[in-house]
């Protein structure tokens, strides 16, 4: 094999190990149970490692994918036949033998996959395990991209898996339950929606938006909504037009030099049309029920700026409206943040200056440096430049993220060149 090929070859392994490593992996575990996840972990890479040093001596065949899929499928069922397996799976074998058991149909895919995703998210196991467990088993990231992803070391994400991997021997999942896969859904959208977060907004240091983490949280909440064994899908609907509008504004959220750009400053030119136009089909398609959710409330919030085309034409006295919609379901300081920007551009700087003060009196926002921020862009508006200054300077010291840190440099740089005559 040339270098050409050989450089195809690990290309296509690397293809697979991200986009089949999950199905692989649900399939496998739903003939071994959940307590024996590890082991087929190690199946799927076993079959990787083969296909690598197959494709490599022979070439990639005509169809890889069945290729992999037939490899995988020969190692587990050599493992069930061993003896100590074997007893283990007695009745599985005597009822239809192990090659016409074991199958890699789409449905079965799909369900395995939808299983996962719930045992993964068991309540049992804990937030940070569950999402390392869902981007390593059910995404196929590697433990080193985890860590990367959440700004963490590998052992950090290592004992994590292990703790989760732990839990889950204890957990059996029934999919076909309605009652369980309805009264755990918005346990597993949250934890999708945090992964979808953290490549939105990254929480440390200075990765500014990480496409594949918001892509993969997409991938999984389509597969909730086209599942059968969820009846109610609104949730899924509006946490899909919520994500889609969001990342429709990706190429206009950074600067050539990487730096982020505050929306009122943004380049709606550059907002992607189509991914605005799916994301409302999800919300045209929210409004055939009912129910009014925290997902249905912000993806509505998120349409309002993309169908806007100038920030000063931004409907701002329906998005306060929705924000206090909001509260009613989420009364949190964080909502409460969120929603002063609208009530600035509907009621006045001043009077959203006094809102940010109560605030801080009965939570401890004040300890988070967006709130600083927040209250300096207020100040700055209001042409008070020195207390501008001052939050600009306390929102820096609470700033965790370099991208942050350089944007708030940057603004109290801005401030230095104001007139001595203009600072009050």
């Amino acid at each position: 094999m040339n270098n050409s090929d050989l450089a195809k070859s690990h290309e296509l392994t690397s293809h697979f190990f991200r986009n089949e490593y999950g199905k692989l992996v649900a399939v496998i575990t739903g003939y071994l149970g959940t307590e024996n996840v590890e082991t087929a972990e190690d199946i799927v890479q076993e079959a990787l490692l083969k296909a690598t040093e197959h494709w490599e001596m022979r070439g990639i065949p005509d169809n890889p994918k069945a290729w992999l899929y037939t490899t995988a499928k020969n190692i587990t069922l050599n493992i069930l036949k061993r003896k100590k397996y074997h007893r283990d799976y007695a009745n599985t074998v005597k009822s239809s033998g192990l090659d016409e058991a074991f199958s890699f149909s789409e449905e079965v895919i799909e369900d395995s996959q939808l299983k996962m995703m719930f045992s993964c998210c068991h309540p049992s196991i804990s937030e940070n395990s569950q999402i390392a467990l869902i981007l390593k088993i059910l995404s196929g990231f590697s433990i080193a991209e985890i860590a990367n992803a959440f700004f963490s070391n590998e052992q950090t994400i290592n004992k994590r898996l292990v703790r989760g991997r732990k839990q889950m021997r204890k957990v059996s999942i029934d999919i076909n339950s309605k009652n369980i896969v309805e009264e755990r859904l918005e346990a597993v959208l949250k934890t999708i929606y945090l992964i979808f977060t953290e490549g939105y907004f990254p929480s440390r240091k200075n990765n500014v938006v990480r496409f594949d983490l918001c892509l993969e949280a997409i991938r999984l909440v389509k597969l909730l909504a086209d599942s059968d064994n969820i009846l109610n899908k609104t949730e899924c609907y509006a946490l899909l037009a919520l994500m889609y509008f969001n990342i429709s504004r990706f190429n206009s959220r950074i600067s050539d030099e990487g730096e982020i750009i505050d929306l009122k400053q943004q380049d709606r030119s550059k907002w992607d049309s189509n991914l605005i136009q799916t994301g409302t089909q999800y919300l045209d398609r929210i409004t055939e029920g009912n129910t009014i959710s925290k997902y249905s409330i912000l993806a509505t919030i998120s349409a309002n700026h993309c169908i806007s085309y100038a920030y000063e034409k931004t409907n701002w006295a329906q998005i306060l409206s929705l924000y206090d919609q909001l509260l009613l379901l989420e009364d949190s300081p964080i909502v409460h943040l969120n929603r002063i920007v609208a009530f600035s551009e509907v009621e006045g700087n001043e009077k959203a200056i006094d809102e940010l003060f109560q605030l801080a009196a009965r939570s401890d926002i004040a300890n988070y440096y967006l709130y600083h921020f927040t209250l300096a862009e207020l100040y700055k508006k209001s042409s008070q430049f020195k207390k501008a200054e001052m939050h600009y300077k306390q929102a820096l010291s609470l700033a965790n993220n370099e991208r942050d840190k350089e944007l708030l440099q940057k603004k109290i740089n801005a401030l230095v060149l104001i007139p001595p005559s203009q600072l009050s």
